[in-house]
C-alpha cells in the first residue's frame, strides 16, 4: 500500500470512527472504545468499495481482522 492510499483509509476511518485521534492510537481496538460498531463496520467496508475498488461482503470479515487501525491497514493492504 502507499501513502496515498494509506491516507485514504485513514480519512475513511476518521469520517466513519468521527475522530482524527485514532491516527496517533492505531492499536486501540476500535469496537472497545465506542469507535466503531456493526454500523460503522458497513460503512468503512461500503466506503472501501466506493472509493479504493476493494469489494468484501460484511460476513467475510473477523471482527478481530479489523479492530485496530493497524489491523486495518493490514487487511486493505491485503486486498489491493
Amino acid at each position: 500500500m502507499d501513502e496515498a492510499q494509506e491516507q485514504e483509509v485513514l480519512r475513511l476511518l476518521i469520517d466513519v470512527c468521527g475522530t482524527d485521534a485514532i491516527d496517533s492510537e492505531r492499536d486501540v481496538d476500535l469496537f472497545e472504545a465506542g469507535l466503531l460498531d456493526s454500523l460503522g463496520v458497513t460503512q468503512l467496508l461500503v466506503s472501501f468499495e466506493d472509493d479504493l475498488g476493494i469489494k468484501v461482503p460484511p460476513t467475510a470479515v473477523e471482527r478481530d481482522e479489523i479492530s485496530t487501525v493497524n489491523r486495518i491497514l493490514t487487511f486493505v493492504a491485503e486486498r489491493l
